[in-house]
């Protein structure tokens, strides 16, 4: 059963499954038409599609850390001056503001006065934020996925046969 290829349906389980971890909804999202809760209680007990909800949570996972690790490289590293421009606009418009980078910027205040304050994110917080995400990713690299343990922890509590030993 591990060797054929996964049915559209399968897969629409597996995608779902992956994105809101609830097999009943996976199965009436994947298009089962009933029995919601046995199909997705079978579907669960085989490895094939435990497999596959673990290979689209690796990849969710390591997707989301490289946009997180790529935020902070811009917070850390991105130009600012767009924003120093920003000061010196009396009345910017929208055009102008759409075609400033300012994604550093996490505060802009105009008093009552005329003048304007910005804040920006703190250089090196982010700094430490990619150290930590390098050191927990170097740390990270054997250890099994909590999400899969759970599925085939619940996949062994329908189907003892399914749990392998020192799991």
């Amino acid at each position: 059963m591990t060797n054929r290829k996964l049915t559209n349906k399968e897969i629409r389980f597996c995608e779902s499954f992956s994105e809101n971890g609830d097999f009943l909804k996976a199965a009436k999202a994947a298009g089962y038409r009933r029995d919601f809760e046995k199909r997705g209680r079978e579907l669960l007990t085989r490895e094939d599609i435990r497999q596959e909800i673990l290979k689209l949570c690796d990849f969710k996972k390591q997707t989301s850390s490289a946009f997180a690790r790529l935020g902070y490289e811009r917070l850390a590293f991105g130009s600012i001056c767009d924003a120093v421009s920003l000061l010196y606009l009396e009345k910017p418009s929208k055009e102008e503001l759409r075609g400033m980078d300012l994604y550093c910027v996490s505060e802009i205040k105009r008093p009552r006065d005329g003048s304007m304050e910005i804040k920006f994110f703190d250089r090196l917080k982010a700094l430490e934020k990619l150290e930590e995400n390098s050191a927990e990713n170097d740390g990270e690299k054997d250890k099994i996925s909590p999400l899969y343990r759970a599925i085939s922890l619940g996949a062994a509590a329908l189907n003892p046969e399914v749990l392998k030993d020192g799991d």
